[in-house]
């Protein structure tokens, strides 16, 4: 059976969206005293969330057969994997705005959020469309070429607030107080309601997910259609984004090529688009999980061998 053609009950979507509140409240009620994540605390929830993740392959797996399973591993993988260049922007733009480390993790509680909802809407989306529209697969696939080539050649990304249209735009419709009040994402002073400098970094984290949303989403639906496989797929692995923050937001650095490793994902990605809408048609799936495994694999390897010759070997940003 082709993994993109099995239908999915309702309870099925009913019962992960349940799974994923519940979690999400017990992370919630857990923090709710905003107390500064160490890395052992970091790690255990990383553990948790992987876990959590891997086990729903499992399931997948018994449920559905091997073709799905490893059509949801690969999504993870690669939905993972692009989480982590999500880390380096998010913690330029926590070091931009001079986040307090015990408000950071409601910040990114938020962003989750709306990193899920974001991701939904063009899940669906692409899915319709690549589905309706046969040129669909060529325009979505040079796009994830032309990106994978952007972030092999890009420099330290502009995490400038002033650059981005969409703090902008909020910025000049809502009034704005440059100042943190405590954990407070709005605040009424004189009489007026004003959104604290904690609710403009959360815009700031929206607003450059949203980009990262297109691509993780565009590169997973070169890997199945299936809205259920892609969605939680893309879900477990964005859940563990904040924890996955606290473990890696000072070591990313030591990572320098590790973007070169998600350059190569993007762009097999686009290739497998294109080439599923020519006589070639669809890449195996286990080739895709293989090329998720190795491109990781190398890029990885190949940082912390550079890094450990010392900084005139590094990547360079």
């Amino acid at each position: 059976m082709d993994e993109a053609t099995f239908a999915v009950p309702l309870w099925a979507w009913a019962a992960v969206g349940t799974v994923i509140a519940v979690m999400l409240a017990v992370d919630m009620l857990l923090h709710r005293d905003h107390h500064v994540i160490e890395l052992r605390e970091a790690l255990i929830w990383s553990g948790v969330w992987i876990i959590a993740g891997l086990a729903f392959g499992v399931l997948i797996w018994f449920w559905r057969g091997s073709e799905p399973a490893v059509a949801y591993y690969s999504g993870y993988l690669l939905e993972k994997a692009l989480s982590v260049d999500n880390v380096f922007v998010f913690a330029l733009l926590f070091d931009y705005f001079r986040v307090p480390a015990g408000y950071q993790h409601k910040v990114l509680f938020w962003g989750v959020i709306g990193a899920l909802a974001f991701r939904l809407v063009f899940i669906f989306a692409g899915a319709e469309l690549l589905d309706r529209l046969a040129w669909a697969g060529f325009v979505l696939g040079a796009f994830l070429i032309w990106t994978g080539w952007r972030l092999a050649v890009r420099g330290e990304p502009d995490v400038d607030p002033d650059h981005n249209v969409a703090v902008r735009l909020f910025r000049r419709l809502a009034p704005t107080e440059p100042r943190f009040h405590g954990d407070r994402f709005i605040v009424r002073l004189h009489g007026r309601r004003r959104a604290t400098l904690l609710l403009v970094a959360l815009v700031a984290i929206e607003a450059t997910d949203m980009i990262f949303a297109i691509d993780s989403v565009a590169a997973i639906l070169a890997i199945t259609t299936n809205t259920f496989l892609v969605w939680t797929a893309t879900a477990f692995a964005v859940l563990g984004l904040r924890s996955l923050y606290f473990c890696l937001a000072g070591l990313l650095r030591h990572f320098g090529y590790l973007r070169y490793g998600l350059a190569v994902l993007l762009a097999f990605a686009g290739l497998k688009l294109m080439l599923a809408e020519t006589p070639v048609g669809k890449l195996p799936i286990w080739l895709t999980l293989a090329v998720v495994v190795l491109a990781l694999s190398v890029s990885i390897g190949w940082s912390v061998i550079a890094a450990r010759r010392g900084p005139r070997h590094s990547a360079g940003g």
